[in-house]
């Protein structure tokens, strides 16, 4: 999140197009960006503030909210104001995270690990659903490939879509070269396009992706964000 009049700017084009392309959609921003290359990188306005910004635009977009949460605490009062909460991918295996997301009785979108392969995501899955949730989306965002690198082994979306859950494409953090940009992360979002069209051929049930109206200078992962003035485009390619 970098200010509130931004997060208006792009969920009202968010709304838009789940209107004009008659196609669910879910509006996702940061209140703490806490895995951040740099300790001196911006991390966002902290998680009382940033709740705050995104009641607002739940109230003035009626649009459903995801974010992701980091620490069991946080759960219960994300809760109070997103449809979804998303579990970070470096965090995916963290039990009492999970069981913390999967008590508030919202839906739980747990991130792949960059160092899992699809078929080990059935345990935190299964760490969801014994604590009494079966709402779980599992998301593909790709694995580690040497260093300051990912690729994407799209047979994980097939392989996760066995356990019976939504499976979703990251198709913007799937571009990232980690730590790749000299202290903060770099990637290439000429490959996000491509990555959501072979995400669709394997059987993905929705796409992630980050949009900026101006990438290259946003906070937080501005190389692989698409454009806003793009999103049509992209999704006009998956209909």
């Amino acid at each position: 999140m970098e200010s509130q009049e931004l997060l208006y700017q792009v969920a009202e084009q968010v709304a838009r197009v789940g209107q004009q392309y008659n196609i669910p959609v879910v509006f996702k921003s940061s209140f703490d960006k806490a895995n951040r290359t740099s300790v001196s990188s911006y991390r966002g306005p902290g998680l009382e503030k940033g709740l705050e910004m995104l009641q607002k635009v739940k109230e003035r977009f009626d649009l459903p909210l995801t974010t992701d949460i980091h620490e069991s605490y946080q759960a219960a009062i994300v809760g109070e104001v997103v449809d979804i909460l998303q579990i970070p991918a470096f965090l995916c295996r963290q039990t009492d995270l999970l069981v913390a997301a999967a008590q508030t009785s919202k839906i739980v979108n747990v991130k792949k690990a960059q160092f899992l392969s699809g078929q080990d995501m059935f345990y935190p899955a299964q760490k969801v659903i014994e604590a009494g949730n079966n709402q779980v989306i599992l998301t593909e965002r790709g694995n580690m490939y040497g260093y300051n690198n990912l690729a994407v082994d799209f047979r994980n979306i097939y392989d996760m879509k066995q356990f019976g859950h939504p499976v979703c494409m990251d198709c913007t953090h799937s571009v990232q070269r980690p730590g790749g940009a000299g202290g903060k992360t770099g990637g290439d979002r000429t490959f996000v396009p491509m990555m959501a069209l072979a995400a669709k051929a394997f059987g993905a049930d929705g796409y992630f992706m980050e949009i900026h109206p101006d990438p290259d200078n946003a906070l937080s992962d501005g190389p692989n964000m698409v454009k806003l003035q793009d999103l049509d485009k992209v999704i006009q390619s998956l209909l």
